[in-house]
């Protein structure tokens, strides 16, 4: 066994892990500006934010101008921390520590760990209530004996409309439930949502920028979002989540393996291996945010 033997797993897992880092809801997405520091377990970002908007004044004819005050300050935002359990590896499984056998044992790690934050992500970016003050929407869908329809996609754009939300930019994740009932709606969609060739840009229907995604935000009855791994009960209702691609944002922080080799347990001549891996996905202000529920 090679002595940089930790070394090559850890840089697999990153490689790894940063491949899968964007699932396709989050392409696009812009990264936070400024350096990420950890500080004891936490990974932090210090983020500057401007809520400066210049009043326009028109046909103004009395001087002088009225001042408007800047405001600068900042947010500090911590990432969301991820950890695998400690894999045991026998020695007899590693030997040589090729290629495919890193990538056949680390896969199940990255795998958990990809999976589990981009739930996370999606979780976050929905709203979790409806407040039309802020452009915070969370809709019902019209019918729910028929399913999501091409409707129901309109209303949710007349929403979106009267809330102001910029009309470019506008992205809609379905879910799994909603997808399914769309490809159904063939007066409206025919083959869009099922023939489009690998690699091209999505279609955009409504106005919004079609993704889908495996695993969906769940609301109550009262339209309130619930918490994140919080079971779903029989009267809670899967999103299908909007939002701007201007107002979210994501940041990657560290990945760190922990490793204990097999030369000190020769009981079992075995090594644990586990990661943590920090990341954070995440509106820039609380607005332009929908549930189609």
């Amino acid at each position: 066994m090679p002595k940089n033997f930790p070394e090559i797993w850890e840089g697999r897992v990153r490689q790894t892990l940063e491949k899968g880092a964007n699932a396709d809801f989050l392409d696009g997405v812009a990264e936070l500006d400024g350096d990420v520091t950890q500080m004891g377990e936490k990974n932090i970002i210090h983020v500057p934010t401007t809520q400066f908007a210049p009043e326009v004044l028109i046909n103004n004819n009395t001087y002088p101008l009225p001042v408007q005050e800047y405001d600068d300050d900042e947010v500090v935002i911590n990432l969301d921390k991820y950890q695998t359990k400690p894999a045991k590896l026998t020695d007899d499984q590693i030997q040589g520590a090729s290629y495919e056998r890193i990538d056949a044992i680390t896969k199940a790690q990255t795998n958990s760990i990809g999976a589990r934050k981009m739930k996370k992500a999606l979780h976050s970016i929905a709203p979790q209530q409806d407040e039309p003050t802020k452009g915070n929407i969370v809709l019902d869908i019209a019918d729910a004996s028929v399913g999501c329809t091409y409707e129901d996609l309109v209303n949710l754009k007349d929403k979106c409309d009267a809330a102001e939300w910029p009309e470019e930019g506008r992205r809609l994740v379905l879910c799994n439930k909603h997808w399914n009932a769309l490809l159904k709606d063939r007066k409206n969609f025919g083959d869009q949502l099922i023939n489009y060739k690998t690699g091209e840009v999505s279609p955009v229907i409504a106005g919004f920028e079609i993704k889908k995604y495996i695993a969906s935000p769940h609301y109550k009855a009262d339209k309130t979002k619930k918490a994140f791994g919080e079971v779903a009960g029989s009267g809670d209702k899967p999103a299908s989540v909007a939002f701007v691609l201007e107002n979210t944002a994501k940041k990657t922080g560290i990945t760190k393996q922990y490793f204990s080799e097999a030369g000190k347990d020769p009981e079992n001549q075995a090594n644990l291996l586990s990661y943590r891996h920090y990341f954070i996905a995440t509106p820039v202000e609380d607005k332009w945010r929908a549930a189609l529920i």
